[in-house]
């Protein structure tokens, strides 16, 4: 179990799994730059940047929730946590001031559309840890919900999601542990980076090429 004062931000699985380099430039180095995907996915957070609830039906909306998960090390703010409303008496969590037992559900606002690898997933199945462990309720599913395409993707938080996410979690740990900014290896996902000038991977690794060469070839003339 890790202490109050020792969490990691949940939003930083999401960097680790993008690039390991960016994610020690932003919580590492402290590097930060914005650009049109970062500013238009601010723009999608908003409505949970303050705590609020309402109620829909059989749904109970709770946004800009806190969460927390010391077995993890792991802290963070939900953009929308749902309460469904199941008939079932030994299921579920009850909550203050409303009869009946309520599901969890968490919903995650992404910018642009559903991608290929798990780091949008990891990061909502991370929230979901963190509802399990304060609530002390098993969370079978969330969802995703991107903004380019209005679409909401179901989430199972099955095993292999869970291990992957725990996975994650001690390899940030770790990453930010030793202090140490991964060097630069160009992908085409470089591209969408906010931190390119940052980081400048073409760059660095023609350098690092450079470097590599010389070697070689100092080693065989010796």
């Amino acid at each position: 179990m890790y202490s109050e004062d020792n969490l990691l931000p949940l939003s930083a699985l999401q960097h680790l799994l993008f690039c390991e380099r960016q994610c020690a430039l932003i919580h590492i180095e402290q590097q930060w730059d914005e650009n049109v995907l970062t500013v238009e996915g601010k723009g999608m957070h908003k409505r949970s940047d303050q705590s609020q609830t309402e109620s829909r039906g059989n749904i109970r909306l709770a946004r800009g929730v806190w969460l927390k998960c010391l077995r993890l090390g792991l802290t963070g703010r939900a953009d929308l946590v749902e309460f469904h409303r199941i008939d079932s008496p030994g299921e579920g969590v009850a909550l203050a001031n409303i009869s009946g037992r309520w599901r969890p559900f968490p919903v995650e606002d992404k910018h642009g559309r559903p991608k290929k690898d798990l780091m949008d997933k990891v990061q909502l199945c991370g929230q979901a840890l963190c509802l399990e462990e304060m609530l002390n309720v098993r969370i079978a599913s969330g969802a995703l919900f991107y903004g380019k395409t209005r679409h909401r993707l179901d989430v199972v938080f099955d095993d292999d999601l869970r291990s992957q996410t725990e996975k994650a979690a001690r390899r940030l740990r770790q990453l930010l542990a030793s202090g140490a900014t991964p060097p630069a290896v160009y992908e085409k996902k470089c591209d969408s980076c906010s931190l390119y000038e940052q980081c400048r991977p073409k760059l660095l690794q023609q350098n690092n090429a450079s470097v590599w060469l010389t070697r070689m070839i100092r080693e065989a003339v010796v």
